[in-house]
């Protein structure tokens, strides 16, 4: 995969424990996003996606706020445009959403500040998200005429239909305890300690089977639609007896059984 690199709307740093950091690089409009920084960011996850070395990605921004959202010149643009036009614009949004959704790494994100809009998106696609305590969130496009379709689907999984209708509705804003509280972030710390938050859930994953923990993220997917019929329940049966007869599976379970560390 080739990328910009003159393009530093989004960095990218990759460590030597394979985590990958995806920084939004736009603070003097507080990180807002147009379809510059969406394309940009689908070339990074599929470049991430196809790199066996990266483990883990990090979403982060720099400046005082994550995201505020769409980039007002590029609303502006989008009004004028047609309603095919507008179709394809907003297809790079929902497949920008898709791919980080359904990313084959652990994704956590790290959020100060402003989260408005579309970045809730992002925050609801990833897997883990960590809030500092200044952080302000707003579903804030009925403000404008406008509904957060593209990512309701990301959100209503995350913070259920109830938020969903009230915050949906009311554009209003609410804090890193009231995003806590119906699910949109997992924790909530001082913001000065966003880093060693951030570290802690590196390294807690980091101590696990890569394979397993590829394997559960795809798990949970699964088990999160449909009924508990025997189709699901044949398929939750075989996933475990695959992965118990494999590398990684027979090595983490000799590990435990002979009281030492695990390879990996």
């Amino acid at each position: 995969m080739e990328f910009d690199m003159a393009d530093e709307t989004v960095l990218m740093e990759i460590d030597d424990r394979g985590v990958a950091t995806l920084t939004l690089n736009r603070p003097e409009i507080h990180n807002a996003f147009d379809d510059i920084v969406i394309n940009r960011l689908i070339d990074l996850l599929d470049g991430i996606s196809a790199n066996e070395k990266i483990r883990m990605v990090v979403l982060r921004a720099s400046g005082v706020s994550f995201s505020a959202g769409a980039d007002a010149n590029w609303m502006r643009r989008m009004a004028d445009n047609s309603y095919l036009e507008n179709l394809e614009d907003a297809s790079r949004l929902a497949l920008l959403m898709k791919k980080l959704n359904y990313l084959d790494k652990t994704t956590i994100a790290v959020i100060q500040g402003a989260a408005f809009g579309g970045a809730i998106g992002l925050i609801a696609c990833c897997d883990i998200a960590i809030a500092g305590d200044q952080a302000k969130f707003a579903f804030s496009e009925v403000k404008i005429g406008l509904t957060p379709a593209t990512i309701s689907p990301y959100v209503v999984a995350a913070i259920g239909e109830r938020a969903a209708r009230r915050y949906f509705q009311t554009g209003e804003r609410f804090d890193c305890n009231e995003a806590h509280r119906i699910g949109l972030v997992h924790l909530v710390v001082p913001n000065e300690e966003l880093d060693n938050a951030c570290n802690g859930i590196i390294e807690a994953i980091l101590a696990n089977s890569p394979q397993a923990v590829k394997a559960a993220k795809d798990l949970v997917f699964r088990v999160s639609r449909g009924h508990i019929d025997q189709e699901m329940i044949d398929d939750t049966v075989h996933r475990i007896a695959t992965i118990r007869i494999s590398e990684e599976g027979q090595e983490g379970l000799s590990a435990f059984l002979e009281k030492r560390k695990p390879n990996w």
